[in-house]
């Protein structure tokens, strides 16, 4: 059996990992520091050491890593922000040398959430609805986030068999 891992990019994301025993639910680990610009301001950056100490007691040798592809649409900051946290995942998972594939959201959406769901207030309570069925053991940790699309991805991953 593989261990699936599901990455929905950006600083609010999450990442859900499917093993042959359970399932685990975890917001992306991040960390806020200074800015690089001489701005008064703070980001949020991945937080690769959090990230890496997460996922070092699961079995990798048989894995799939998939990412939701990172938003392309009109608010710049926004997805710099997501093209930013989508590199940094991009570069640990290279680094631990896992397969990976990006997948657009609507891939995994149309799969698993139900017909005619439109605009991001009805996808993220379908996805809470859908992912505390599927995952009831992981129910709490859904709920707080708002959404489960990091193990709704790992869940399509697995039911693709990538």
């Amino acid at each position: 059996m593989k261990t699936y891992i599901g990455i929905d990019n950006g600083a609010t994301g999450t990442i859900g990992i499917i093993t042959l025993i359970s399932s685990y639910f975890i917001k992306t680990p991040s960390k806020k520091e200074q800015d690089y610009t001489k701005k008064k301001n703070n980001i949020s950056r991945f937080d690769v050491k959090l990230f890496l100490d997460f996922i070092s007691s699961f079995d990798l040798s048989n894995c799939m890593v998939v990412f939701e592809k990172p938003f392309t649409g009109k608010f710049a900051k926004t997805n710099m922000l997501a093209a930013r946290f989508f590199e940094a995942q991009l570069i640990t998972i290279e680094h631990l040398n896992l397969p990976w594939q990006v997948i657009p959201s609507s891939d995994w959406q149309k799969s698993l959430l139900p017909v005619g769901i439109k605009g991001s207030p009805e996808q993220k309570k379908a996805s809470l609805d859908i992912g505390c069925r599927l995952f009831p053991n992981l129910s709490p940790a859904i709920k707080e986030h708002g959404d489960a699309d990091g193990i709704l991805i790992a869940e399509w991953a697995r039911r693709n068999n990538l």
